[in-house]
């Protein structure tokens, strides 16, 4: 077999085959042993640069000069440089340093990243991920445990409603046995009255027949006695009237289960919130901020433009609604799909592989603001066509099926006000739907059910001017934050209501749309400025002190 074609043979010298060879030339891309390395440099023909194997690569080709070998490195662009890339305008004013020194310097930051991840980061993931077992096998046994009592309760409450049914049935019996008895003796007595008015029946025809003077004179009638019928009898028949099924009161008596979460570790609010990035947009103005992750962020205005943006500002990459309508508002769905509302075509979209799918289209409703539902549901607010009614639709993840309608408190009073488009709105993780409704100066929370939790009207005592809320967001910790657009602040409060702090040393602009990312960073969009500051309010889960 050619060695040359095996795929078992060692390294070879380019020109002579000479196994193992210890050079390599940057410039030709050939291994040459030491020999061969000489007589490679005496050929003048081009440029060599003949290094040790071991250092083949920590000069590479000049992507800009193919025939120049990049000795130097620019840290403000980030690239390795050759000689004839230096004398150039592009670098003239950066900081260049000697391509090995920036070798080391980068392999000292890889030497601690893989310090830190293998004592460090690895091992907290391997003990977290190790508890993962015992907690699913904790759950499974919880889970069983809980089934088993259900069951007997289960089995308790038909043996009551067994014993229920035979007593009614008992009831039932004895009463019928009472009527029954009462129709027997009255049957008997008419029977035997019966018998006795056909027997006088009999005689008198026979007298009637008769001639005999004695026998027709001894007749006595009865006809009176006859005349006085037997009461009838009027008996009220028993009657089952059951009850409407009470499914809520059947639900409380039998039991219920209590509400558990998997909480996340505490992030404990820090004494003064800082911005940890200012992202510039082309949107102006800027509404409604949503789907943050590590890269990039969905944004849109009062145009039929949605830009995802980078965290540098750049664009990545822009949607336009169907017909040049406008989009209200966006969300991110949990497939990672874009969601956003067109009021003046009155539909519900997603975006699925840059295509616009049109999962909602209402005729005398205009949809505003829209959140997903941690299930995955579609939630959205809506005023009617003549701004007479609001209310709140739950809809299945695909747009298909409404599920749900929030409309009006237990008095039948509406929830929400009747005008406006600024009803921003978002689900907290104990299920509570939260509206920032603007026109009623209010944030309006009701819970899963629809009922209303409370209403918060800001603090009247700090506002300087009314209290307008437009974005709304909830972190980890269930807190609710709203953007108070008229005093360039954020509110901060708990999942009851109750207030906590502001965030208003962030020089905030018109705050307006609201969203967070995983670590519980807030953005916020600044409608007049079209920009987005990310902001730390709390801790992160290392419990760093600020």
């Amino acid at each position: 077999m050619d060695p040359r074609h095996s795929a078992q043979d060692v390294l070879r010298c380019h020109l002579c085959e000479t196994p193992v060879p210890p050079l390599y030339c940057q410039i030709c891309d050939i291994h040459l042993c030491s020999a061969c390395g000489g007589e490679h440099l005496l050929d003048e023909s081009t440029e060599h640069r003949v290094v040790p194997f071991k250092k083949r690569g920590t000069t590479p080709k000049c992507e800009k000069h193919l025939s120049k070998i990049c000795e130097l490195y620019c840290e403000q662009c980030d690239i390795p440089i050759c000689s004839v890339c230096v004398s150039s305008k592009e670098h003239h004013t950066h900081n260049i340093v000697n391509i090995l020194i920036s070798l080391e310097t980068k392999k000292n930051v890889l030497e601690k990243d893989l310090q830190e991840l293998e004592n460090s980061i690895y091992p907290k993931y391997m003990e977290i991920a190790s508890n993962i077992p015992d907690q699913k096998a904790e759950l499974n046994e919880n889970t069983q445990k809980m089934k088993k009592a259900i069951n007997k309760q289960g089995e308790d409450l038909h043996r009551e409603i067994d014993v229920i049914i035979a007593k009614l049935k008992s009831d039932l019996d004895e009463i019928d046995s009472s009527h029954l008895n009462v129709l027997n003796r009255q049957e008997i007595e008419i029977t035997n009255t019966i018998s006795e008015i056909t027997q006088n029946i009999s005689e008198l025809k026979k007298l009637l027949n008769s001639n005999e003077i004695s026998v027709v004179s001894a007749y006595k009638s009865r006809n009176a006695e006859f005349r006085r019928l037997p009461p009838k009898l009027s008996a009220t028949l028993p009657v089952f009237t059951p009850p409407k099924i009470n499914k809520d009161l059947i639900s409380r008596q039998f039991g219920s289960l209590s509400n558990v979460e998997l909480s996340l570790p505490d992030r404990p609010l820090i004494k003064e919130p800082w911005i940890l990035k200012e992202i510039s947009t082309d949107c102006t103005p800027l509404f409604s901020v949503s789907g943050v992750n590590k890269e990039n962020i969905w944004t849109c205005g009062s145009a039929e433009l949605i830009r995802m943006y980078n965290l540098q500002g750049e664009i990545v990459k822009s949607i336009q609604n169907k017909l040049g309508k406008r989009v209200w508002d966006i969300a991110v769905n949990i497939n990672g799909d874009l969601v956003f509302t067109s009021d003046m075509d009155k539909t519900v979209n997603i975006v699925k592989n840059t295509q616009i799918h049109t999962v909602i289209r209402l005729h005398s409703w205009l949809p505003c603001n829209v959140c997903i539902a941690s299930s995955g549901d579609l939630i959205v607010v809506m005023v009617s066509d003549d701004y007479s009614q609001a209310k709140v639709l739950r809809y299945s993840d695909d747009g298909s099926t409404e599920k749900q309608t929030i409309q009006f408190n237990e008095k039948m009073q509406p929830l929400y006000s009747s005008s406006g488009y600024i009803k921003y709105i978002c689900e907290n993780r104990n299920l509570d739907i939260c509206v920032a409704d603007w026109k009623a100066h209010a944030v309006v929370v009701v819970n899963k059910g629809g009922c209303l939790r409370f209403t918060y009207t800001g603090l009247s005592s700090s506002t300087k001017k009314s209290f307008n809320p437009w974005g709304i967001a909830t972190d980890s910790q269930s807190r609710i934050l709203t953007a108070d657009s008229n005093n360039n602040r954020i509110h901060i409060l708990d999942q009851d209501g109750q207030f906590l702090r502001f965030i208003e040393n962030c020089h905030l602009d018109g705050p307006s749309g609201l969203c967070l990312d995983r670590e519980d960073n807030l953005f916020v969009a600044e409608h007049k400025a079209g920009r987005i500051k990310q902001i730390q309010y709390c801790r992160d889960l290392e419990h760093t002190v600020y």
